[in-house]
């Protein structure tokens, strides 16, 4: 799967990941809803570290479709709710 993490590049990352990357998903998700704007920041920062552990960074001049996109790191609440669907950030 193909995730580009907005502002700074895509990486490279097997489905096999999506499980644990669902989970801060959900703590995202439920952050969100109840308005805990440093919890949300602190989750949306272990997810975008976890994506970047878990991947291997495609080159710079590649251009793939992107399956997933994620926000920046200094996206605000309201930003990432834009980009939210059913599922949260990451689909499953």
């Amino acid at each position: 799967m193909i995730v580009r993490i907005m502002g700074e590049g895509q990486v490279s990352l097997a489905d096999g990941h999506l499980a644990e990357l669902n989970k801060l998903d959900d703590e995202l998700l439920a952050e969100m809803e109840n308005g805990d704007g440093p919890g949300f920041r602190r989750t949306l920062q272990a997810l975008l570290t976890r994506v970047r552990d878990l991947g291997d960074p495609l080159p710079d001049d590649s251009l793939e479709p992107s399956e997933l996109i994620l926000p920046s790191s200094d996206a605000t609440l309201e930003e990432v709710r834009e980009l939210l669907s059913d599922d949260g950030l990451i689909p499953g």
